[in-house]
């Protein structure tokens, strides 16, 4: 049983013209033996595009990538045809699958702060598929907003003083995107940046110090 704290300022950087990227995990040139993958999550990624920057077009193979924007909104474009302006409040899936191309950057409107998380998928080789779902979010809860089997992404936009009890699943890993958690026997203080990974240590409860937005993936039955 624990509850492992990873500092935002802890994490690797990547800093290139139009945009600033913080690693949760190993990841390019980043490279830590001990710091590869937690449950099916290989990476977890928090971007910072200028207006009119971010990716072009480049190749992926059986990853399930999924994006949710905090600020801004995102352009995607893809091999199979789809082209989508993803803004906050979505989250949108691309399956690889068998191999696809895509392109993502800052939408209309300017500067564009989104969060990627890349899982391995349950079945290589398949078709590639593509969606975006309107979350519905209860706000001071933690709402689901995406399943893919044995893992679950869920969102909790919290006001000041809302206490939140984290799920069961035996691991966790829990990203305060914006806001701040006030001390607890957890940790000292989280700001936005920092996260738990937690392991077999379920019911856990947080508190938001300040208007908060925590992204939770959960990995298990």
């Amino acid at each position: 049983m624990s509850v492992e704290i990873r500092r935002g300022t802890d994490r690797y950087v990547t800093r290139e013209r139009g945009h600033f990227t913080r690693h949760s995990f190993s990841f390019g040139g980043h490279y830590d033996p001990d710091n590869v993958r937690f449950g099916r999550l290989v990476c977890h990624d928090d971007h910072l595009l200028a207006g009119g920057a971010g990716f072009e077009d480049h190749p992926h193979q059986d990853v399930e990538i999924v994006s949710w924007v905090l600020t801004g909104a995102l352009h995607h474009r893809d091999s199979s045809g789809h082209e989508h302006v993803v803004r906050p409040g979505e989250v949108q899936v691309l399956s690889a699958g068998s191999g696809v191309t895509h392109a993502e950057t800052a939408g209309p409107g300017g500067a564009t702060r989104f969060v990627q998380a890349w899982l391995t998928p349950e079945e290589t080789g398949t078709p590639p598929a593509y969606s975006v779902t309107a979350a519905q979010l209860t706000p001071g809860a933690l709402s689901e907003v995406l399943r893919l089997g044995d893992a679950r992404f869920r969102v909790a936009r919290l006001e000041t003083g809302d206490v939140l009890t984290l799920p069961d699943e035996p691991l966790q890993h829990v990203f305060v995107a914006t806001g701040a958690l006030l001390r607890s026997s957890l940790a000292e203080p989280l700001s936005d940046g920092d996260a738990f990974r937690i392991t077999e240590r379920p019911g856990l409860a947080v508190t938001a110090a300040v208007p908060t937005e925590l992204l939770v993936w959960t990995f298990g039955t």
